[in-house]
């Protein structure tokens, strides 16, 4: 049977401390039935403790899976880090992860695709698998509240800090990442974008001063291109492997919005007890999304269950992945 890349173990992590809707109600003109209403989101977890970055919430995650799947750091032979939040422009975040934990014979590297980055990192580290590699690591996580503007209430009430992380090995039992449908469009970078910081636009006290290192989004533009994308792709993963939403045990949709979410399901003809949410507690992870969902709902996978993975990010990038989970929780 052909080699495939399985999940073997997904470990989370969000932050302790809680922004709650209460809470941005002194921070900015909302309230909670606005946010509620608009996003589904009622709280979001935020990285407060002094000096911790995106890399240390990965050290954690990391660690955790590579307890809970018995694996020694000189095992690992491929970090992947999906983040747009990384300690810094360079080096890679996944490099700064090994040599927390104290992966030695790796190499790593961090993919930049917005809330799409963990979906990508996991199409590229199960090639990996695939082609000889047998321990791969994909991480998944933002500390987005670096990157948002407190004042606007437009972009904060959507995002939170978190993430999670999972192992890829070799299966030959018919389970692990089957197939995928990934895309992307660059004319979507007018409408989710960070406008200073990169070369287009370097960092300057004007930059500053005009507030340009946040989160900038065209909410409505946003909404109807991720619905369309996120459906369309689930539908030609199905359709390419004989399928139908009836055959899904689980999709795993990007935490963006709650009404996206619903329409992606209502469109797919899934009822919503096969679609996993979480976004009312943890709001917009970014590249952590679909982990978190994963490590949420691990105990109620059975091996061979049907998973479609599918999400919408800046760029504009989109996908689904079709997967057959290959292990029951202990």
């Amino acid at each position: 049977m052909k080699r495939r890349a399985a999940i073997t173990g997904v470990q989370g992590y969000v932050p302790d401390d809680i922004l709650s809707n209460k809470d941005l109600e002194k921070m900015v003109d909302t309230n909670d039935e606005w946010i509620t209403s608009r996003t589904g989101i009622k709280e979001r977890r935020i990285l407060k403790t002094p000096g911790m970055t995106a890399s240390d919430m990965g050290k954690i995650m990391v660690e955790g899976l590579l307890e809970k799947t018995g694996t020694h750091p000189d095992e690992v032979e491929l970090v992947i880090c999906a983040t747009i939040t990384g300690d810094l422009v360079f080096p890679d975040t996944a490099n700064t992860i090994c040599d927390k934990v104290g992966i030695r014979n790796a190499f790593g590297f961090d993919i930049h695709a917005a809330c799409s980055g963990f979906l990508f990192g996991l199409n590229v580290g199960s090639k990996f698998i695939e082609t000889g590699y047998k321990k791969v690591i994909v991480v998944g996580m933002d500390k987005m509240s670096s990157i948002i503007d407190y004042t606007d209430r437009t972009t904060c009430v959507i995002f939170g800090d978190g993430g999670g992380a999972v192992m890829l090995e070799p299966n030959e039992e018919g389970n692990g990442i089957i197939d995928a449908v990934l895309h992307g469009d660059g004319g979507g970078r007018h409408f989710l974008h960070m406008k200073a910081g990169g070369s287009a636009l370097p960092a300057s006290q004007e930059t500053i001063d005009k507030r340009l290192h946040y989160v900038y989004q065209e909410g409505k533009t946003v909404f109807k291109q991720a619905v369309k994308g996120m459906v369309s792709t689930v539908q030609d993963v199905m359709s390419r492997n004989g399928l139908s939403s009836a055959d899904l045990d689980w999709v795993v949709p990007h935490q963006a919005n709650m009404r996206i979410i619903t329409t992606v399901a209502e469109d797919l003809g899934v009822p919503l007890d096969k679609v996993m949410i979480n976004i009312q507690k943890y709001g917009n992870t970014t590249s952590g999304t679909l982990p978190l969902c994963l490590w949420e709902w691990e105990d109620k996978l059975s091996k061979g269950d049907n998973l479609v993975l599918t999400a919408f990010g800046g760029g504009f990038t989109w996908g689904a992945t079709l997967l057959k989970w290959a292990y029951n929780a202990k």
